[in-house]
């Protein structure tokens, strides 16, 4: 068995999370919108031919819900965090979702991707790609443009992820083997 990671959607209701998840997980677009509770889904894929098992949390983004927020990030490995390219006000609280995995975390960065979803409809663009990039500078995070509707990026978006979760790993391991070669003596 490859790795095994618990993937978190954060984001305002609306940003097409659910849509996301969907796609992903049967290639299927959704047309009716549901707000969403809490699912759990999962799925094996392979990146960079090394097999992975993803738990993916589409979470729910109505305000009534953001107390449960804590316990989402709390339990998750990395996180793609979603804003609409049609709404500015999902685009604005981004960095708040951004600060709650880093303050639940405790560190200063953490595997996490920027989805800018409903990049299809240019017609009705709020979110322009030039802002999405600078707030991915400042974040330090990875930053795609998708379409749920369109499959844009989607699987793109989730293995961009592994692939920091298992640098992060790789790194953590590495720094836990020096630390147990130390010798103390009393």
């Amino acid at each position: 068995m490859g790795d095994r990671f618990k993937i978190v959607l954060l984001g305002d209701a609306g940003t097409g999370k659910s849509a996301i998840t969907v796609m992903f997980l049967q290639g299927k677009f959704i047309h009716k919108y549901d707000p969403t509770l809490e699912e759990t889904y999962r799925k094996t894929i392979e990146i960079e031919n090394k097999s992975c098992l993803l738990d993916i949390l589409d979470t729910a983004g109505q305000e009534s819900y953001h107390t449960m927020e804590s316990r989402y990030v709390r339990n998750g490995d990395g996180f793609l965090i979603v804003y609409s390219t049609t709404s500015k006000s999902s685009f604005e609280k981004i960095e708040a979702f951004y600060d709650l995995v880093l303050r639940v975390k405790d560190c200063s960065s953490y595997p996490i991707v920027l989805m800018g979803n409903k990049c299809d409809l240019v017609d009705e663009r709020e979110v322009s790609t030039e802002d999405a990039k600078k707030l991915t500078e400042k974040l330090s995070c990875q930053f795609l443009e998708t379409s749920a509707l369109k499959n844009e990026n989607i699987k793109e978006s989730f293995s961009a992820l592994v692939l920091q979760l298992r640098k992060k790993w790789e790194e953590e391991g590495l720094n836990k083997k020096k630390k147990k070669k130390r010798c103390t003596i009393l």
